[in-house]
């Protein structure tokens, strides 16, 4: 990995101004599929000799990096609204799902051992279940050695589409966190220290005893972290899996007239894993002749990236849906 991530330059802002005038292109924003794009440009480089640089610099980030035109693509976690889309001249489409995980570390609680209600994880994050003992944990985890300790809240402190996604999960789960805290990729966080990116949240939930934050699935298999079991929409008790991620991905409806606007988390299904996520390319309207460039890659990795996806726990999309984003790139990006 650590080869690959040398061919595929981690640009600052600063470097990346006037790409236009590059042949290689540049793109910013969502750490949730970071792992996956950097696959996908060292492949791409090795078969096409075309550099592709991205920035794991968050949603929040990419959107304001794109909308400024600073680089050739920006990246989000959230989809924008239509509305939004106009405002800032972009079009929209997705390139990958994953799938969003309670991340715990907590000594002699293995992973998908830990059962956590979708209740119960927006009052831990809220900071009303202070406790990893708290009766409301215990209830759901009898026979289980909860310790006696204080739980310690990992969040995002970065404008985050993980934390958008994560927040809307909440706010369905909860009525305390949407009258309190509601969705947004910031948050203002009841209790907790933040990390920047997924990468700095698993980083310090890793080394951060009787912590418990939110990741991107991949970083958490990256890690060798635990994640909690959680609750379909119906009430049923799901562990973070590939076929779950699939039969809540499944459900996803995008039409290219809303610019492939969705959110996927809660979907129906008995099997359905509650926190799955498309993420977002996001291009300038007029970008002419290095849009076609941006799309060149990303139809190499829709035609060759699927087996580097599900490698690393991503949700490739279905060809439907593939064929789709071809025919909105074909009317769009003239």
């Amino acid at each position: 990995m650590l080869k690959k991530l040398a061919l595929v330059v981690l640009v600052t802002a600063a470097s990346v101004t006037a790409s236009f005038a590059s042949d290689k292109l540049n793109g910013a924003g969502a750490s949730f599929p970071a792992p996956l794009y950097y696959d996908w440009a060292f492949n791409y480089k090795k078969d096409t000799k075309n550099l592709v640089n991205y920035q794991s610099i968050g949603s929040g980030g990419g959107i304001k990096q794109i909308s400024k035109r600073v680089v050739d693509f920006g990246a989000s976690d959230e989809a924008l609204s239509t509305l939004q889309l106009a405002k800032d001249n972009l079009f929209q489409f997705p390139a990958v799902i994953g799938s969003i995980v309670v991340a715990f570390n907590v000594d002699k609680i293995a992973d998908e051992t830990l059962k956590l209600s979708n209740e119960v994880v927006a009052d831990i994050f809220a900071g009303k279940i202070t406790m990893w003992n708290d009766k409301a944990i215990a209830a759901d985890n009898q026979g289980l050695a909860l310790p006696n300790q204080k739980i310690v809240v990992v969040h995002r402190s970065d404008g985050s589409g993980t934390t958008f996604n994560f927040t809307y999960y909440l706010t369905q789960s909860s009525k305390n966190w949407k009258d309190t805290f509601g969705t947004g990729k910031a948050v203002d966080w009841a209790t907790g220290i933040g990390g920047k990116g997924n990468e700095g949240v698993a980083s310090l939930v890793k080394q951060t005893p009787y912590s418990i934050g939110y990741i991107e699935n991949a970083y958490k298999e990256k890690n060798n972290l635990s994640a909690a079991v959680l609750k379909t929409a119906s009430g049923k008790w799901v562990k973070a899996t590939e076929e779950n991620f699939k039969a809540a991905a499944k459900y996803a409806t995008w039409t290219k007239d809303k610019h492939f606007h969705s959110v996927l988390a809660l979907q129906a299904g008995d099997t359905s894993y509650p926190i799955v996520a498309a993420t977002f390319i996001l291009l300038p309207r007029e970008g002419g002749e290095m849009n076609k460039k941006v799309t060149a890659f990303f139809d190499y990795a829709f035609k060759n990236g699927d087996d580097e996806a599900k490698k690393l726990g991503y949700i490739p999309l279905p060809e439907e849906t593939k064929k789709m984003i071809r025919e909105y790139w074909a009317a769009n990006l003239k």
